[in-house]
């Protein structure tokens, strides 16, 4: 295509009027600022307008999202209509697209190019990159910084990270991207030291740290130093190193994102309302591990539910999961439970902990175990002769 002939350097525009945005000193004219209206401006991009129209792109939906798309003098539209065409996409696919996102109109062709160079190291196909082009446009059209997160790619690819992972990186935790390479690779190391110092063995390392990446990308946004703190916070506190590696594997790394002050607050609040020894204590965070995790409001306020309910302190203490639901599940699996005739407040709190699924499939079984084969009377008895 032609515009392929374009130089790679060429500024994209909307990095630009991102750059102008963020520049106190020259904001940009109110009008461009203006998303909420629905009418038409005479200083629109009349030729904008005519060529969306004509690839059926609802332009009404442009002006009441990012009407200041419209005010571009330069865009490209057929363009990036073209590229988003070459992949797979219809009709109806790529007016979706450029509804949601209209800023890609004002992107460079030629760096939108790159952008789908660099997708294709991590998506097994075309037609799984216009899938997520679909579902996640803001993040595709997002040019900040693609040589760094060219090498942040690569990087994650050699650490062992599956290419799937990857791309869920890319929709979702794109952030992370934006650190230079050598930063996560410092973030990587210091979350192997604390692990190997943690008594964590090095066969079982890799795989350990994979799945902490996987299930919480964002630890690598924290600081090496603030890695540290935590721990020495912990260790003070009386945890050990077997203890504090279940902790950290149980909260899937969010440990790292709490300052010692809130584990501090959240720890003297379980304290005093379980009324029980540091020892005790620990016990019930290691089984727990919510109680470090969420503030002294939030567990307050889930506490309060569940003795409201009619619970108990010793139950809860017995059954600590169940501080992870939210008052208003614990209402509806009691008033469930209560259906059957099953008295939470005079049993164990079990039947209520765990996911959606899981509560149903115990569920099912108090169900199914209540229920009695009904006798009737003017059936026919079966009697072998």
């Amino acid at each position: 295509m032609w515009w392929k002939l374009l130089v790679r350097a060429q500024p994209c525009r909307l990095c630009s009027f991102r750059r102008m945005r963020a520049a106190p000193e020259h904001k940009p004219p109110l009008a461009r600022l203006t998303y909420t209206t629905g009418e038409q401006s005479d200083k629109e991009n009349k030729r904008t307008v005519e060529k969306l129209c004509k690839i059926s792109v609802d332009v009404r939906k442009i002006r009441r999202l990012k009407g200041w798309v419209l005010l571009e003098d330069k865009t490209y539209v057929e363009e990036i209509a073209s590229i988003l065409r070459e992949l797979g996409a219809n009709k109806t696919v790529i007016a979706g697209i450029l509804e949601r996102c209209p800023e890609a109109i004002v992107c460079s062709p030629a760096v939108v190019d790159t952008e789908r160079e660099l997708w294709q190291l991590v998506c097994k196909n075309e037609e799984e990159l216009i899938r997520l082009i679909e579902q996640f446009p803001e993040s595709f059209f997002t040019m900040k910084g693609q040589e760094n997160r060219k090498l942040n790619v690569q990087f994650f690819q050699e650490l062992g990270l599956k290419n799937v992972v990857i791309s869920r990186f890319l929709t979702s935790a794109s952030n992370i991207f934006h650190n230079p390479v050598e930063k996560n690779k410092q973030m990587i190391e210091t979350l192997q030291e604390s692990y190997q110092h943690l008594g964590g063995s090095a066969a079982n390392m890799k795989v350990w740290l994979l799945k902490l990446l996987s299930q919480n990308p964002f630890i690598l946004l924290n600081s090496p130093s603030a890695i540290k703190g935590t721990l020495e916070f912990l260790k003070v506190q009386g945890f050990t190193h077997s203890e504090i590696l279940q902790l950290l594997s149980k909260l899937k790394g969010f440990l790292f994102q709490l300052c010692p002050d809130s584990i501090q607050r959240s720890i003297s609040f379980s304290k005093n309302a379980f009324d029980c020894t540091d020892h005790d204590l620990k016990q019930l965070v290691v089984k727990c591990p919510a109680l470090l995790y969420y503030s002294v409001p939030v567990l307050e306020e889930r506490l309060q539910g569940l003795l409201k309910e009619g619970v108990s302190i010793a139950q809860i203490r017995e059954s600590p999961m169940v501080l992870e639901l939210t008052p208003q599940i614990v209402q509806y699996r009691i008033r469930k439970l209560n259906s059957l005739g099953y008295k939470v407040k005079d049993g164990h709190l079990a039947n209520l902990n765990g996911t959606k699924k899981e509560f149903e499939a115990n569920f099912g079984k108090i169900q199914a175990k209540n229920e009695r084969p009904i006798f009737n009377p003017v059936a026919p008895l079966n009697v072998e002769e």
